[in-house]
This record gives C-alpha cells, structure tokens and sequence, in this order.
C-alpha cells in the first residue's frame, strides 16, 4: 500500500456554510461563489446556497407526478437546468429538473430494462454522459463487501440509445475526467479502488487499470481534480481527503477520524456483514460522513464537502489550487429569472 503522508489541516480551521440541508450528498461551486446541493426535501430537487451569507433556496420538483427524487449525483447543464441521479429504494434514473421546476427523464432504462437506483452521471467535451450505477444488489448495502462486482458504467451518446461500457465494478460511485478528457476516473467505494479507463473517440471505455488501492478505513466516494491534475479523494466511513497520484506519495490533506466507528466498520466490512444501520451510524466529529467535493473561492483553494449525515457543507482552504470544471462559468441568469439566484453582482463574481 502506498504511503501517505501527513499535510492535514486542523479540525480548527474547518468553517461551515448553510443549515437545515438534507441529505447534500453531492456539492457543485460556481465562479459566482454560489453552491449547489443535492436536496431530499419533499419531492427532491437541489439546494441553492450563498456560503457569504449562510442563505439558501430550495429549487424542488414541481411538477413530476412519479415518486419523489432522491438525488444523488447533481450536475449543472448550460441551459441552467440539472441533471439529477435518483437514488430510489429500488429504482433509479437520470432526471432532468429545469429553473421552473418541471422534470423529465433523460435515462429510465437500458435495453428495456429499469435503471437500479443510481449514483452519479459526468458528461465529457462531446456531450456524452456517463452514469454509474453502484450494484444490482436490494438493498444497496448488500454490496458493501470486498467480494461483490456488480456495479457498472452506462454512457448514453447524442444519438442513439444507452449501453453499458464498463461491468464489474465494486460499488461504483464518482466518475471523473481528466482534463484532456483522455481518461475516465471511477471510484470504486467497497472494492477499495480507483479505476481508471481510457476513452476512446466513440466514448467507449477501455485498457482498465487500478489507479490507486486503499485500506485501512478508507472507502473512495467523491472525486475531484487539482490543478495539477491529480485526483482529490473524499472517503466516507473515515471522513478523509487525500490527493492521490498515480506514482507519487498519497498526501492526507483533512481527517475527522471516530477511531470506535471506523473499526466497527472495518470488521464488519472483512466479516461480510456491514449493515445499514452501521453505514448511518452517527460520528462522532464535525464532520459527520464527508461524501464530495467541490473546489470554489476567489482562487479555486476553498474546498467544499458534501456529506451523507450532516446538514451542512464544510470547507477548508487547501495549499493548491483546484482544477475549474466545466461548469463553473456557465450563464446562471435562467435561474435568475426562475428566481433561485439574486439578480446581483458583486465585485470580482458574476452570476
């Protein structure tokens, strides 16, 4: 195992942003310095939130008439709308939830089979999306053990139906580009892994090799890119944030670590056991279960997390700066006249 060194901030200087958030599992920034939040309120939907104020808006569902969205993966398009990953119970999907409120599915189905409940979805430089579907296990849990690969990647192109491009996947989470676009990064949460493929021009995925292997606590979930084009870790369970190389050192740059829970988590996990009621177990820290992460601030070093259990985005400022993704400077005046944003400008930020 790869070893790592120790460059992380102090629990100290951690500040929080928002309350009252539900469930904000995945977290997006925006050069504006706005955040957007996965949201499980009522019929779902995403937080819009000012971290200068602490302010929020909830932009919900308005007008689906199926069951309420649980989002899990969120990522801004152009026009303003969302692309929204539902995490049913038993079902899942790609749903699309426009500034008014409307929603429409993007991706219900494969061959004419229902999507599992679904995790994530990342578009490359051609449009193409790329969906990740944690496993064909009910409940979800049931996968978390070294053993099961059930998990698997769909891409659906501009034109043309969805297919499957990578299978056997231990509990596929984030999905990440490089910044060529050349290579597709995934998190592999109960394999220990990431993985990484490389695309080829049609958007099929192909050489898979293991990028990095974990232990020791860590559980990969969010995934992020420095300016360097490094990948930035976030692992649930151990609530770590670890920039990870492909040849270099593993620099541990935040930790809130409740020793008791994660080594209840380890036996359980190597026993084959780990339930439910283990994985929502409350923590003991700050942090509660850190999931994602977002880079945002005047010079892209303020780093954002999502979390699982806690109702709040922390944020911590980092010695490097983060990679922009492509959707920091879309135009967010669709959601100005939806009135989820302030129509203001402020010195230095757009919206």
């Amino acid at each position: 195992m790869m070893s790592v060194t120790d460059e992380s901030a102090p629990l100290s200087s951690v500040n929080f942003c928002a309350s009252g958030l539900v469930r904000p599992e995945c977290v997006l920034a925006h050069r504006s310095g706005l955040l957007f939040a996965a949201d499980w309120t009522g019929p779902g939907g995403v937080t819009v939130i000012d971290p200068r104020s602490g302010k929020t808006r909830r932009h919900l569902a308005r007008t689906w008439d199926g069951a309420p969205l649980k989002p899990n993966g969120i990522l801004l398009e152009e026009s303003g709308a969302f692309l929204i990953t539902h995490l049913g119970d038993s079902d899942g999907g790609v749903f699309r939830l426009w500034p008014d409120g409307r929603v429409e599915p993007v991706l219900t189905a494969i061959a004419g089979r229902p999507l599992p409940p679904t995790n994530f979805v990342a578009r490359d430089a051609a449009g193409r999306l790329y969906v990740t579907v944690s496993t064909l296990h009910t409940p979800r849990h049931l996968a978390a053990r070294p053993e099961v690969a059930d998990g698997f990647i769909a891409m659906l192109p501009l034109d043309g139906p969805a297919r499957i491009v990578a299978k056997g996947l231990g509990y596929t989470n984030e999905c990440l580009f490089s910044a060529d676009g050349g290579t597709l990064y995934v998190n592999e949460t109960f394999a220990r892994r990431t993985s990484a493929f490389s695309v080829t021009d049609d958007g099929r995925l192909v050489n898979p090799t293991v990028f990095a292997r974990y232990g020791d606590g860590i559980y990969p979930d969010g995934l992020a890119l420095d300016a360097s084009g490094a990948l930035i870790v976030v692992s649930i369970i151990s609530n770590s944030v670890l920039q990870v190389t492909a040849d270099g050192p593993r620099t541990l740059l935040l930790q809130d670590r409740d020793a008791a829970r994660v080594a209840a988590v380890e036996t359980a996990y190597l026993g084959g056991s780990l339930s439910r009621d283990l994985l929502d177990a409350p923590h003991a820290g700050p942090l509660k279960n850190i999931s994602s992460i977002a880079f945002g601030g005047p010079d892209m070093r303020t780093a954002f997390l999502g979390c699982l259990l806690g109702d709040r985005i922390a944020h911590f400022e980092t010695p490097f700066a983060g990679h922009v993704p492509p959707h920091y400077d879309y135009d967010l005046s669709p959601l100005v006249a939806a009135g989820l944003v302030d129509g203001t400008i402020e010195e230095g930020l757009r919206l």
